[in-house]
């Protein structure tokens, strides 16, 4: 987003994202893939340029 100077009210419009998606999001909770790959597609970009996996130790 940054590269693309825009807000997170201006991709949640444009990705059609639910605000109360967002707010998880900016949370670190849980989000479904479709939100991410919407998030990714908008943003011209792939997955991994947003995410990473971390597995917890038990």
């Amino acid at each position: 987003m940054i590269y693309k100077e825009m807000s997170k009210v201006e991709l949640r419009k444009n990705a059609d994202i639910a605000p109360n998606t967002m707010t998880k999001l900016r949370r670190d909770e849980p989000a479904s893939m479709l939100i991410l790959l919407k998030i990714a597609d908008y943003l011209d970009c792939d997955i991994s340029d947003m995410c990473e996996f971390i597995k917890e130790e038990k």
